[in-house]
């Protein structure tokens, strides 16, 4: 049976630079924190491109979670894709199989992100080898 973790973040998302440019594409690194059942800081990359119709895109990104999941320290990793097709979008976030370290050791689920009233929230679905 899944636990959910539920809780608000916040993210800041910076332009990476290099001297290649690519036409529409970008990258970028993401730094969140996290509150509520889960505290703690995030880190990654993102790649994402834009297309020539407006509110058409995509993006994939990796972030490693470290914290605190209902009293269990540890890290895991989070991979991201994500399109949009005319505004209309479609996001899917998983943990890393074996990503888990520490007291999060075989941790596997999924993330959702809430966007309201201007605020970051997410809900984490998972399961802990020892939490079925």
């Amino acid at each position: 049976m899944s636990t959910h973790a539920t809780g608000e973040f916040t993210v800041k998302i910076l332009p990476q630079t290099d001297e290649r440019t690519i036409p529409l594409f970008g990258r970028m690194t993401i730094d969140k924190e996290f509150n509520g059942d889960l505290t703690g800081t995030s880190q990654g990359q993102m790649l994402s491109t834009g297309t020539a119709v407006t509110n058409s895109a995509g993006y994939v990104a990796i972030e490693r979670v470290e914290g605190v999941l209902h009293g269990r320290r540890g890290s895991f990793v989070l991979q991201h894709s994500a399109t949009m097709n005319k505004g209309e979008g479609t996001l899917n976030i998983q943990v890393v199989p074996d990503s888990g370290t520490d007291e999060l050791t075989g941790i596997s689920g999924k993330l959702i992100i809430i966007r309201a009233e201007g605020k970051h929230r997410y809900d984490l679905e998972y399961d802990l080898p020892d939490t079925e």
